[in-house]
């Protein structure tokens, strides 16, 4: 028997999900490649967050109103490791940022 590293329960050796806490349980190996690929699209995300807030001061000024306080919230959510909604990254694709929103959408947190 093993346990959950995420609540502790104790689960059957071949189970894939925990039955109390519903979490995936593998080898920390593999969470530990998700957790970095995750990183790595977060990185991208950010870089791409600032080229959009910078393409957008060399064309007008009043979109800078809108796409620098977004890549802040970003860069905070990143920092602080909160979940960013669906309706934040849409908008990031659409208003900051096609690359960056993209990104976004595809990671899992």
């Amino acid at each position: 028997m093993k346990y959950c590293q995420h609540c502790g329960a104790q689960i059957a050796d071949e189970a894939a999900f925990c039955v109390n806490c519903g979490n995936a349980v593998g080898t920390q190996q593999a969470q530990q490649a998700v957790q970095s690929e995750s990183s790595t699209l977060r990185t991208v995300a950010k870089i791409f967050m600032v080229l959009g807030c910078i393409s957008t001061a060399w064309f007008f000024l009043i979109p800078l109103c809108w796409t620098v306080p977004m890549t802040v919230h970003y860069w905070r959510a990143v920092a602080d490791n909160r979940p960013v909604g669906t309706g934040f990254k849409v908008c990031s694709l659409l208003f900051v940022n096609l690359i960056a929103g993209i990104l976004m959408l595809c990671d899992n947190k």
